[in-house]
């Protein structure tokens, strides 16, 4: 789990939601049912105008990754690499088989398979930065449909409020339903503010982040496995990759 992103959320909830208690009328006077099927269903039936199901279903899952799911180290990524390099230098390449199930990284197992089975060091870099170039496309897809809900719900926000702005200037003749016109009109523009800003916005940009942290890790992977296919030492594999690392945790590196 990502402690920060799930800090940054609560926070966010809790420093808004005290601003709400700490004023008159409490919580339920922010609460109108009517605003939130204007945003949140109006938000949701663009995306599924511009996107498939499959597509929107994907998107829960990326965006999950912002929450719970935590890249590796650079540096552990060096010390892995450098310890199959180690086993294979020793015992050979097969013997990398018996490390497989205790891999937890998908990508990183494929690779070591692609050496197990014996092809040679161009293919196995070709297939792994096809993989990886996919992976990158899976999480750009997915900031883009997270910018796109957080350009359409302050949209809907302001529909809202003109929808509320009719209905209030509608019932001037009864000052009874001007509340809830004026309660549409403001707390639409107010929920599509909080989705954009408190939610699309910064999940998509943790998900840039997220998205340029692993390609470089997958390429520190696709460094290093390619170098054990290609019968490189230990010592010359842990000075290349130490490159993908910055110098003040270079000397973390093991021997």
């Amino acid at each position: 789990m990502d402690i920060t992103t799930v800090l940054g959320l609560l926070l966010g909830i809790g420093f808004l939601g005290t601003a709400i208690m700490s004023g008159n009328g409490g919580i339920g006077l922010f609460i109108d049912m009517p605003s939130i099927m204007l945003v949140g269903g109006g938000t949701l039936s663009v995306m599924l105008i511009n996107y498939p199901a499959g597509d929107i279903k994907q998107l829960v899952a990326v965006s999950m990754r912002t929450l719970f799911f935590k890249l590796g180290s650079s540096t552990g990524e060096i010390q892995r690499v450098i310890e199959y390099a180690t086993l294979a230098r020793k015992e050979g390449l097969l013997a990398l088989e018996s490390k497989l199930r205790d891999v937890e990284d998908t990508f990183f197992a494929k690779g070591i398979q692609l050496v197990i089975d014996g092809f040679p060091s161009e293919t196995v870099r070709d297939i792994m930065q096809l993989e990886a170039m996919w992976q990158l496309q899976r999480h750009s897809a997915g900031k883009k449909m997270l910018d796109q809900i957080a350009g359409y719900a302050p949209a809907f926000g302001m529909i809202g409020t003109l929808v509320g702005l009719v209905q209030m200037l509608s019932s001037l003749s009864d000052p009874s339903q001007i509340g809830g016109g004026m309660a549409v009109a403001l707390l639409t523009t107010l929920y599509g503010a909080i989705l954009a800003n408190l939610f699309a916005m910064p999940m998509a940009a943790k998900l840039d982040v997220r998205a340029k942290e692993e390609a470089l890790l997958r390429d520190l992977m696709i460094e290093g496995i390619v170098a054990i296919q290609s019968g490189d030492g230990p010592q010359l594999i842990k000075e290349k990759l130490k490159t993908f690392v910055a110098p003040r945790s270079r000397e973390q590196i093991g021997a």
